[in-house]
């Protein structure tokens, strides 16, 4: 898919900190050129790299990736696994974890995630586990990851279906981010990054999340400049909050609005749906229970969902319960003493940690998004 390009090709840098101190930067450009020099700060001449992406990412920036970080250090060798959720876990890692043992890496070697979110997950995970810890560097290519996933520093894989049930926070050295690579996502990833964009303006910035609207063409037609905005105004929102909360304590848990729902729905699809559709059924549910206790307006939660329909984000789902959806939640790595830390909105752009949902007050929201199957006698 072709893109304009409006603007020249700057670099812009945030840096995330933790209790003051800085931790690693987050560069955002248009192409691959600044990575060597990047990438060059933290690893030595003799060490040795190994990229870890899948078999769709491979195919498009492997070669290019691997031939730029060639003169950075002694070698780089790559581990490529088929692309997918189903991908996500143990058994990848293990594989991983023996290619890193026969190319024997040791602590002073790094590992590159290059790829989407479950490879930035999943390669940070080997990365927090391997030798107790080795370095990684995350070079996100999908908008979800660019915006989401590959800052704060949680790793993680799925366990017999449950979304990432074994995990850890280890933080990256990098997140070089080449906005340009969205010109190859296809049309239904790039929509699921979406959801995840608009969660942000919902949960912390209203600015942002009419700014995000009003751009809504610009966005779609794939604007590099607005793309630049879209994805510097995620990466400023989730940034703050990973320095307020680095490890989920607090108000990171905020970042889990729509994922609760979100999360069953995509369990029980059998990871047929994207993680970003996912979490954006789910954010309409919560949208629906915030309005149902009076907290934001019917006209609110419409805005929402036409904005979903404007970027084809689908808006209900099909071949569910609530009660199934419901009971799976049960199960979510979210749940505190017995008790789901479910995210509303007190209005727009402004979020909160409730722990009193009930289950009715869930299957009156989930009616909002199931689409009802009729049966014939």
């Amino acid at each position: 898919m072709n893109g304009k390009n409006t603007s020249e090709n700057t670099t812009d840098r945030l840096t995330v900190h933790l209790n003051g101190e800085p931790v690693y930067d987050i560069v955002m450009t248009q192409d691959f050129n600044g990575l060597q020099e990047e990438v060059r700060k933290h690893v030595s001449a003799s060490g040795k790299l190994c990229i870890v992406t899948d078999s769709t990412v491979s195919e498009l920036y492997l070669r290019e990736v691997a031939e730029i970080l060639s003169s950075c250090c002694s070698s780089v060798i790559s581990y490529v696994f088929p692309a997918g959720e189903a991908h996500k876990n143990l058994s990848t890692v293990q594989k991983l974890y023996e290619r890193l043992i026969l190319e024997r890496f040791d602590r002073s070697d790094m590992l590159v995630a290059l790829g989407g979110g479950v490879v930035g997950d999943l390669c940070g995970f080997a990365a927090a586990t391997y030798l107790r810890g080795i370095s990684f560097i995350q070079i996100p290519t999908t908008l979800l990851s660019q915006v989401d996933s590959s800052i704060g520093g949680k790793t993680g894989v799925d366990f017999d279906s449950y979304k990432n049930m074994v995990g850890a926070f280890h933080m990256p050295k990098l997140v070089y981010t080449n906005i340009r690579t969205l010109l190859t996502l296809p049309d239904n990833e790039f929509a699921a990054g979406l959801g995840e964009v608009i969660k942000h303006g919902l949960i912390r910035d209203r600015e942002y999340y009419d700014w995000l609207l009003s751009h809504a063409g610009e966005i779609e037609a794939r604007d590099l400049t607005v793309l630049r905005q879209t994805v510097a105004g995620s990466n400023l929102i989730k940034r703050k909050v990973v320095e307020t909360d680095p490890t989920e304590k607090g108000d990171r848990m905020l970042l889990n609005f729509g994922h609760t729902l979100g999360h069953a729905i995509e369990k029980l699809k059998n990871f047929e749906l994207l993680h970003g559709e996912c979490v954006a059924l789910g954010a309409l549910a919560a949208m629906r229970l915030s309005e149902s206790r009076g907290m934001i307006t019917e006209a609110e939660t419409e805005r929402f969902k036409e904005a979903l329909m404007r970027f084809h984000i689908a808006v209900r789902v099909s071949g569910l319960t609530a009660g199934d959806i419901i009971e799976a939640t049960k199960n979510d790595k979210k749940m505190e003493s017995g008790v789901i830390n479910f995210i509303l909105l007190k209005s727009v752009g402004c979020a909160y940690v409730d722990r009193t949902v009930t289950d009715g007050e869930m299957e009156e929201a989930l009616k909002f998004i199931l689409i009802q199957e009729e049966i014939n006698e």
